[in-house]
């Protein structure tokens, strides 16, 4: 094309169509390159147990999304990235977060009723500056440290990178399968990496609930129907049949408010959003220990992974050094994710740079 683009030019021809079906081509092979890593496996891999999941009599999944950034095309030039984070954890892990949470509060701060936000707490604002006393903040950044380590959990994430979503896929108008909303394409990734968690593996990891961090009324209608339409109508990758199996009909909405693993959540998915606006390079403040509890299925090049960027056609050999960095360390996370608690080995393991 570059060969046919200098003959054009040196004949004095109009260059505007030739860089139009370059750019035409470029967008192809992205999204042909985003399709053939989709592709690797059948929808129909999930196995069940009895036809209505109710009967198996498993124990329930929790999972707790929250967001950064704004889901709006138009912001992309402040905010150019749009991430989900999620922590899914038992029933009896997320009890003993919050009380463990409690205690931890009502030692630094004398109640119970703060609640952690990731923004305040890097930026020492409010209740977090603690008067300036740098000591004090240490002591607290190590307590919030041990807490996260030693609590049970597994971390699933979807990024989404305005731009490149908008040039590669919504212009060219060539997949059908995929919403239009950064925010519905950012659910349909990460809960399709949770229904892998929950029916890919041989053990029972029990039924999913599903909460988000509450938008807004209007805004939590919108997101309660998206998350319907996967459960009736599954996606290109996903059956829906899966997605019925696996998750509980209906998403519950809660602000943030006291100790709840939304706050975990809030702090994942800050970090999530700032490798992803980095180019996947950069290693936010807790990103190792956080992504060491990150859900992974196979290889660091194949299988399935619960943090996905996209589109990442441009930045995949970053991603997949990342991936291949956390598959030993999730791995040992795997028996004891519905347990009572207790410190978590896999934190542990020195991550270095991606």
């Amino acid at each position: 094309m570059r060969a046919v683009e200098v003959l054009l030019r040196s004949a004095d021809f109009d260059l505007a169509s030739c860089q139009d079906l370059a750019a035409r081509i470029v967008r192809e092979e992205q999204a042909q390159l985003q399709r053939a890593e989709g592709r690797l496996e059948s929808r129909k891999r999930f196995k069940y147990g009895s036809p209505h999941p109710l009967l198996d009599e498993r124990t329930t999944s929790l999972l707790f999304i929250d967001e950064s950034g704004h889901p709006a095309p138009q912001s992309a030039q402040d905010q150019p990235v749009f991430a989900l984070g999620a922590v899914a954890m038992s029933e009896s892990e997320a009890e003993h977060y919050a009380m463990r949470a409690d205690e931890m509060k009502i030692h630094f701060f004398g109640r119970s009723t703060i609640t952690l936000h990731e923004p305040q707490i890097r930026r020492r604002k409010q209740i977090f500056s603690f008067g300036g006393n740098n000591a004090r903040y240490d002591e607290f950044s190590i307590a919030l440290d041990r807490l996260i380590s030693e609590t049970q959990f597994i971390v699933f994430g979807a990024a989404i990178r305005k731009d490149a979503f908008s040039t590669e896929f919504l212009a060219s108008e060539i997949d059908p399968y995929l919403p239009t909303d950064p925010y519905a394409v950012a659910i349909t990734l990460l809960l399709e990496r949770y229904v892998d968690y929950l029916l890919a593996a041989n053990d029972q990891r029990g039924l999913g609930k599903v909460t988000f961090e509450s938008q807004g009324p209007k805004e939590d209608a919108e997101h309660q129907v998206q998350f319907a339409r996967l459960l009736l109508d599954g996606t290109q990758w996903v059956p829906e049949s899966a997605f019925q199996q696996a998750i509980q009909p209906g998403a519950s909405f809660v602000t943030k408010s006291g100790s709840s693993p939304v706050e975990l959540a809030d702090m994942f998915v800050r970090d999530l959003y700032e490798w992803a606006r980095s180019g996947c390079r950069d290693v936010p403040a807790r990103w190792n220990m956080l992504t060491s509890k990150m859900y992974c299925r196979g290889d660091g090049r194949s299988g399935k992974f619960g943090v996905k960027v996209f589109p990442d056609s441009d930045i995949r050999e970053l991603i997949e050094a990342h991936r291949a960095q956390r598959v030993e360390p999730v791995q040992k996370l795997k028996a004891p994710l519905l347990g009572s608690g207790g410190a978590d080995a896999a934190v542990q393991h020195p991550l270095g740079k991606p």
